[in-house]
């Protein structure tokens, strides 16, 4: 009943506010034409009036970016309704759209085991989204940015499932000479100074060709303090008891209680972490710098040629988000965060005519290295094995009554590297679009090359000496990311990965008009052949004489590396020197080798695991699409969405109820149904667009830890779930105050997990999804006046709501995203080439949550910068 009064109520309301708009016009005599509000978008790969497409689409152009001062990820967030995101601030978001969220992202497990982005970004004709992290592109020289709302597989490909983001840069202008620049300056209440300048020139070469650049630094100052604590392991989640009510609400089940819970450690030393050394306010500074050079070339009337460069770079210190039980804006942090981020990136177009066709041949190539930091000292909240590694034997050995000894300060560091590469190719043909029989039909092939390595170090593990004498490690070698030396000190574990995704797919629409200009039918479909492969090892070493003792995966303590072709390579007890196992060994080969039973069963499983995680199969679209006059647009759509499987580390594993962790997940699908509207209403002084949707999931993905099914983290298709929601968005020209427009978004949502496929009671019939508001909104009004010698006034104020939405399906996992309101306003004065204005964003200093995360037992939200007052500058030439 809920969710019919929700839905019930955003409809009314939407309805109200446009017959108040009706009844307020009233048309100035002698006005001028009105402009109506349009965007032009390439959503169905054709340039087209947003208005005149039967998709959702929403958009913001140069005009919107600048006014509402949209320059990185965090800024157009806020303005989609229906978008959210979670993860850990600049560099680490994963995009969501229409709530279909499962798992809050996690960075240690991004190139191990992350689950592929269900959301496509683009970057104009090419995809870039990566497990566990979206490449962090500065808005700067930005045509539009297009938001497409749901399945938009047919034509963007596998990650499009919940829908597609796309940034659009400016191109060369040919035969035109352009130049400006943009300055601005802000201070934040309680934090540091922030400043930023973009420079734009376009020159013409010659006649038949431009070229354009764009450069940029963006430095923003830190605004959360990192204040002083202490902490030791007599809070570790090996000492806790079953029913202790964890800070989002949930008991520990028995299953959780801590291997040594009710012991008596007063026998025990615990020796302190303690940040005193690193305690700064507004310690999270961030800086985006970066250019971008583009050309333009007509060969002829009929064919031209784009190639752009871009190279950014992105630095962070400190983290985006704080801990509820301290003052506002604070943390306590006990290791440095850092991340340096950089990529580059060249792209090229090549579009042309064959007869009356139209082809568009486009491709790209991205090199993204990340280097990363991340404190990892609050895993002690959930790792039952820290003290295991940092403690003396006597205190982590579960028989004694009375343990005794020391336990280290229980500081630790996460250190990850990573490469990314990614290559795209698509060429695609177009029939004559005037025709009433239209086609686009193409092919697209992307390969995706993650290779990264995370290094776990526990300070603590070398003073505890648990398993005797210190000393260097074996060399790790895999050949991707591990040099040739030994860990370094301290490091008990590492992840050496290499992850690969290849997509082929063959896509194709075609629409008919039945009544020409009037109704028309369209139908799309796509051919898919997905291929995840993982290769690597994620080993550990226990300091013992000089042995280095690698667990496996599975839980035992064998340790894999495949090689390729058949082959794995296992160092671990038992084994006098690494050995090498193939499909041929039998399981009295293996025991021969020196294992035991149990560990030769292990092995011979590994061997047989699948390495990659292949996917193919066909989705389909359809829509029928009404436009009774050129004011009027209705349309209605069936459509598919699927997100690719990956391999799992612990398949094998046996739970309850006759329970094995899949060696491979399958993809998740989605079927989408779907009306829509977009209309101009009284005279085209209203734009009001919107949709209402239904959407079914089938095997949603997530990662679940549930030692009652196995000891590590996991991936499984744990659940069908389903949405119902409706959006919409409005551009309102008062006619009654000339200048004045009120514009506003909003998306309502109801989300239901309504079947569990996993024998685990951490997902459960009936919760929500994953970062799904039930209520989102903005609100603007902007009203523009002239003054004298041709000097144009502004002043526009913006609300921006959201209610409450969770964090995770995992009950354990899950922490409320509480809502928000914020409030924004601008007001300045544009010349014939200048502009300055006078700036103020969440004026209310509310403390606004954008994220949540509670994977390790204690709650981290990001949230919002506090108040902020700025200033900036345009000039143009």
């Amino acid at each position: 009943m809920k969710k019919n009064i929700l839905l019930n109520t955003v409809f009314v309301s939407a309805a109200a506010a446009a017959a108040t708009a009706g009844v307020a016009h009233a048309q100035a005599e002698g006005q001028s034409a009105r402009t109506r509000d349009v965007i032009t978008v390439t959503a169905t790969k054709t340039e087209q009036s947003a208005q005149d497409i039967p998709v959702a689409v929403s958009a913001l152009d140069t005009g919107d970016l600048q006014e509402l001062r949209i320059d990185t990820f965090s800024d157009y967030l806020v303005q989609l309704p229906g978008v959210s995101a979670g993860g850990n601030g600049p560099g680490q978001r994963t995009i969501y759209i229409r709530g279909i969220a499962s798992t809050t992202p996690s960075l240690t497990v991004a190139g191990v085991a992350g689950l592929a982005p269900n959301v496509a970004f683009y970057l104009d004709e090419q995809p870039l989204a990566q497990p566990g992290r979206n490449l962090d592109v500065y808005a700067a020289d930005l045509e539009r940015i297009e938001v497409l709302p749901g399945p938009q597989g047919t034509l963007f490909g596998a990650s499009s499932q919940a829908g597609t983001v796309r940034l659009i840069t400016n191109k060369p202008v040919i035969g035109e000479f352009e130049a400006n620049a943009n300055f601005g300056f802000s201070w934040t209440d309680g934090g540091e100074m922030s400043s930023n300048v973009t420079a734009v020139v376009n020159y013409p070469v010659a006649e038949n060709f431009a070229v354009r650049g764009v450069v940029y630094a963006d430095h923003a100052g830190g605004y959360i303090d990192n204040v002083a604590g202490t902490r030791d392991l007599s809070e570790s989640a090996r000492f806790r008891s079953a029913g202790t009510v964890r800070s989002n609400g949930v008991p520990v089940a028995p299953r959780r209680a801590g291997f040594q819970a009710g012991q008596d450690l007063s026998g025990v030393t615990f020796l302190e972490a303690n940040n005193a050394g690193r305690t700064e306010e507004d310690f999270n500074d961030t800086t985006y710098s970066g250019f971008r050079v583009s050309g333009r070339y007509e060969f002829n009337a009929d064919w031209r040629l784009d190639v752009a460069f871009a190279q950014q770079s992105l630095d962070k210190d400190g983290v985006f988000f704080v801990d509820p039980e301290l003052d506002d804006w604070e943390i306590q942090r006990y290791e440095d965060d850092e991340l340096e981020d950089e990529f580059t990136n060249i792209s090229w177009t090549l579009e042309g005519r064959v007869g009356a066709l139209e082809t568009v041949y486009t491709g790209a190539y991205t090199e993204r290295n990340t280097d990363q930091t991340v404190d990892y000292t609050d895993y002690m909240f959930v790792g039952q094995y820290f003290p295991y590694y940092v403690c003396d034997g006597s205190v982590t050995y579960p028989g004694s009554a009375a343990p005794s000894g020391t336990c280290q300060a229980p500081n630790a560091i996460v250190a990850s590297t990573s490469e990314t590469t990614v290559q795209s190719h698509e060429f695609r043909v177009l029939t004559p679009q005037t025709a009433r029989l239209r086609a686009t039909t193409g092919v697209f092939y992307s390969d995706t090359q993650l290779d990264e390595r995370n290094d776990f170090t526990y300070f603590g593990s070398e003073a505890a000496d648990p398993f005797g004498p210190f000393v260097d490690n074996y060399p790790f070698q895999t050949g991707y990311r591990s040099d040739e030396g030994p860990f370094p000190p301290a490091v008990i574990f590492r992840n050496d990965v290499r992850r690969t995704d290849e997509q082929l797919g063959v896509f194709g629409e075609v629409t008919y008009d039945l009544i020409p200009d009037t109704l028309s039918l369209i139908a799309g479909a796509r051919y898919y052949d997905v291929e995840v492969d993982l290769k690597g090892s994620a080993n550990s070493s226990f300091f013992n004489s000089g042995a280095s003792v690698d667990q496996q995966a599975f839980g035992t303590d064998i340790s894999d590396l495949y090689n390729g072709d058949g082959e794995y390579t296992f160092r671990g007890t038992g084994l006098a020197n690494q050995q090498t196992f193939t499909l041929d060994d039998s399981v009295a080969d293996i025991i021969a080798a020196g294992l035991s039973p149990a560990q030769a069963a292990q092995v011979y499983a590994a061997v047989r695991a699948p390495n990659v995680a292949a996917t193919d199969g066909v989705i389909t679209k359809f829509t029928a699409n009404w436009t009774p006059n050129t004011d009027l647009l209705f349309y209605a759509t069936y459509s598919e969405g699927f997100r690719p499987g990956l391999l799992n580390r612990p398949g094998g594993a046996q739970g309850p109820n006759g329970f094995t962790v899949p060696f491979a997940l399958d993809t998740d699908e989605i079927t989408n149904y779907e009306l829509g509207w977009k209309t101009f209403l009284f005279d085209g002084a209203l734009r009001f667009n919107g949709n209402v949707f239904y959407i079914e999931i089938e095997d949603l993905q997530t990662t679940i830890f549930d030692p009652s099914i196995t000891n590590l983290f996991f991936s499984a298709n744990a659940a069908d779930a389903e949405i119902r929601g409706i959006e919409g968005d409005f551009n309102w020209q008062v006619d009654a105050v000339p200048g004045l427009t009120i514009a506003g978004a909003f998306s309502a949502l109801d989300t239901e997990i309504t079947e569990v496929k996993v024998p685990t009671d951490d997902v459960q019939v009936g919760d929500p999804l994953a970062f799904a508001p039930e209520f989102q909104a903005n609100l603007r009004a902007r009203y523009e006046w002239q003054l004298e010698n041709g000097v144009t006034a502004h002043v526009m104020p913006q609300l921006v709501y959201s209610t409450d939405s969770e964090s995770d399906v995992i009950r354990i996992n899950r922490a409320t995203v509480e809502g928000y309101t914020t409030l924004a306003l601008g007001a300045g004065l544009t010349g014939d080439r200048w502009s300055v204005e006078l700036f103020g964003e969440n004026l209310t200093n509310e403390v606004a949550m954008t994220s949540n995360n509670f994977v390790f037992d204690r709650e981290r939200a990001t949230v919002m910068r506090p108040r902020t007052i700025g200033v900036r500058f345009g000039v143009q030439y």
